[in-house]
C-alpha cells in the first residue's frame, strides 16, 4: 500500500483562485455599469474650477452718485471667460466674455482675455441712463457654466444697504 503525504496535494488550489477572479470580474462590471446606469458618468469632468473673488462696493451710500462694483479674481483656477457670467439681483450684466445687460443700464469693463486669472478685475458700472440699478442687499453671482449646460455659482456677495 502506498501512502500519498497530505501536504502535496495541490487540487483545491486552482478552482478557488477562478473563483475569486470571478468574483472580482462581476463586482468590478457591476460598478461600472452601474454608474453609467445611475447617470453619474455624465457628471465626470464637469466640475467646477475653484477661484476666490473679491467685491468692492463705490457709491452705494448716496443715491445721486453713480455707482460701481468692481470684482476681482484673488486666484485659484484660469477660468475660460466664455464660461462666466455675472449677474446683480436678477440681472445679468456680463455673459460670455462681454457686456450682457440688453438695457443699456450698466457697461461691464474688463475680464476681456479668453481667461481670468489672480489680479484680473470686472468693473460694472452704472452708465447714467437709469438711477441706481444695482439694488440694496441685492446678491452678485459669478455664475459658471460648463460646456455640457451644467451651471455653478463659484462666487457671492451682497450689495451694501
Amino acid at each position: 500500500m502506498q501512502l500519498t503525504p497530505l501536504l502535496d496535494d495541490d487540487r483545491g488550489v486552482s478552482p478557488v483562485i477562478g473563483v475569486i477572479l470571478m468574483v472580482a470580474i462581476t463586482v468590478i462590471l457591476a460598478a461600472v455599469i452601474g454608474t453609467f446606469v445611475l447617470g453619474l458618468g455624465s457628471n465626470v469632468g464637469n466640475n467646477a474650477p475653484s477661484a476666490t473673488f473679491s467685491y468692492d462696493y463705490e457709491n452705494f451710500s448716496t443715491a445721486s452718485d453713480v455707482q460701481v462694483i468692481t470684482v476681482t479674481d484673488q486666484g485659484g483656477d484660469a477660468i475660460e471667460t466664455e464660461t462666466l457670467s455675472v449677474s446683480v439681483g436678477g440681472a445679468t450684466y456680463y455673459a460670455a466674455g462681454s457686456d450682457a445687460d440688453g438695457s443699456d443700464d450698466v457697461d461691464a469693463t474688463g475680464w476681456d482675455d479668453t481667461t481670468i486669472s489672480a489680479g484680473d478685475t470686472l468693473t460694472l458700472t452704472e452708465n447714467g441712463a437709469a438711477t441706481n440699478p444695482f439694488d440694496a442687499d441685492a446678491d452678485v453671482r459669478v455664475i459658471w457654466q460648463s460646456s455640457g449646460g451644467s451651471s455653478s455659482i463659484i462666487s457671492t456677495s451682497t450689495t451694501p444697504n
